[in-house]
């Protein structure tokens, strides 16, 4: 009975993925479905992760509007196992606090936080697809409880690249229904005939850069049809949606551009939602430039640290010397006014993600759409 609860639980997952939801809805979705899957104490925690920093962007959890500020600065700047950094670039990907600590979970000031709040255990898997990460979900369960087992592991990391897929899409859905940054993602939902069904705002200078269409004569580029088409060609029920359809297209302006396509499956006729953006770099690149005025090369090395690489893996991912890595993190560390990799990290998150972490909880509140990015460094103040 178990294991049928459970393959119908991703089954739902899956099902929930597909469905083009906002972001919070889909984290509330999912907490129903998991309620009855996995046993655990009061409800899941739902985070977003930048995958260019694996830095944190968001937080989810109905009855905490407000991530405790200490929480934060542990993760960051304390030290501690089962961190959600450290967990979601594991190959693993998934670690119990039990586990880390080597069944001695009192020696971790996590778990003394943890307890105060009335959770015992802590399971932490990442939301992970294709390589990227998307996200990260925590499940605590009381004193005195079963101890998280292989089964519950294996059912999360099963429904991992699904709720990585829905993490993203709702992301992408919610920049795409509020643009702000001049390269906001657009929106477009198409019948199962290929008839326009809704656009976003915005969404018209993206399809008139792509080759082959003429907007003013009711012709969507080929390549929208073809993501479009794929997507529901691969959906074959509300119990498998299918595959997230990918395309990606030289513009006429000599950019790339991107095309993800779903298939929607709420009851009814079906449909799809493709969303179009510009193959940008990673939104922290310019953000290092403008904050610290980093070279290039200082840049790469520092998205590196964020993500946790060891100066090793550095110099080999960039085929220079331990030596030259070394050099780089000198002058990164003087432009940045910090003496370790952890003050650099934690400086990073807490220039220009906690204000995007506490603006997505004001966002929450106000029913607006989360956003995945680094706060905007931009003079105009833009959000």
């Amino acid at each position: 009975m178990a294991r049928l609860t459970k393959e119908r639980a991703q089954d739902r997952i899956a099902e929930l993925a597909s469905r083009g939801h906002d972001l919070v809805t889909f984290w509330r979705e999912c907490t129903e479905v998991l309620e009855g899957a996995v046993a655990h104490y009061d409800k899941p925690c739902w985070y977003t992760l930048d995958p260019a920093s694996l830095l944190i962007t968001s937080h989810h959890h109905d009855g905490l509007p407000q991530f405790p500020p200490e929480l934060l600065n542990h993760e960051y700047y304390g030290d501690d196992v089962n961190k959600i950094s450290d967990v979601v670039r594991s190959k693993a990907g998934i670690s119990t606090l039990h586990e880390a600590t080597g069944s001695d979970p009192s020696s971790s000031p996590a778990w003394h936080m943890n307890m105060a709040m009335g959770g015992d255990q802590e399971m932490i898997a990442a939301l992970r697809r294709g390589g990227a990460v998307w996200g990260a979900v925590g499940l605590y369960r009381a004193p005195g409880e079963p101890m998280f087992d292989n089964e519950d592991k294996a059912f999360l990391k099963a429904i991992g690249p699904d709720l990585a897929t829905g993490a993203r899409t709702g992301l992408l859905v919610g920049e795409a229904r509020d643009p702000q940054w001049p390269d906001s993602p657009g929106l477009v939902v198409l019948a199962e005939d290929g008839e326009v069904e809704s656009t976003t705002p915005g969404v018209e200078r993206w399809l008139s850069d792509l080759p082959d269409g003429d907007l003013e004569a009711g012709r969507l580029p080929s390549a929208v049809h073809a993501v479009a088409g794929r997507a529901l060609r691969t959906a074959q029920s509300h119990d498998d949606p299918g595959e997230v359809a990918l395309a990606r297209v030289l513009s006429r302006s000599g950019t790339w551009i991107v095309l993800h396509g779903t298939s929607l499956v709420p009851s009814g006729s079906r449909r799809a939602a493709v969303i179009v953006e510009p193959a940008h770099p990673a939104r922290i690149t310019p953000l290092l430039m403008s904050a610290y005025g980093l070279t290039e090369r200082e840049q790469e090395v520092t998205r590196l640290v964020l993500r946790g690489d060891s100066t090793a893996q550095i110099a080999e991912g960039l085929v220079v010397s331990p030596h030259t890595v070394q050099q780089h993190l000198k002058k990164i560390f003087e432009k940045t006014g910090v003496r370790s990799r952890r003050e650099l990290v934690g400086k990073v998150f807490f220039a220009h993600y906690e204000p995007r972490f506490r603006d997505n909880e004001n966002r929450t509140l106000d029913g607006d759409p989360l956003r995945g990015e680094p706060f905007p460094s931009e003079p105009d103040g833009r959000r």
